[in-house]
């Protein structure tokens, strides 16, 4: 599922063209974003964070988030939960 369409509460989208969407994702504390999928992507942190990222066969993992960091991410499905006590604040520029 797309992330726009199953977590509408955490993402929004800021722009998008043939080339690229680029979504806004902001995570307060226990939120949670429902099994998404996104194509190859950047993630560019805004504010410090700590999430759970969990993979379809129940593989999970803590990430803690720095802000200034960019990490590339492959194209796949995963939920998300903020772990944090602080709210989650990142954008996502997806690949086409």
């Amino acid at each position: 599922m797309d992330a726009l369409k199953a977590a509408p509460d955490v993402y929004s989208l800021i722009m998008e063209n043939e080339r690229v969407r680029v979504l806004r994702i902001k995570f307060k504390p226990g939120q949670k974003a429902v099994m998404h999928s996104h194509p190859n992507h950047v993630i560019c942190v805004i504010k410090d964070g700590k999430v759970k990222i969990t993979l379809p066969d129940g593989k999970a993992s803590e990430v803690t988030l720095k802000a200034g960091q960019a990490i590339w991410m492959q194209a796949g499905q995963h939920s998300a939960e903020n772990i944090g006590r602080t709210e989650a604040d990142n954008i996502v520029v997806e690949l086409k």
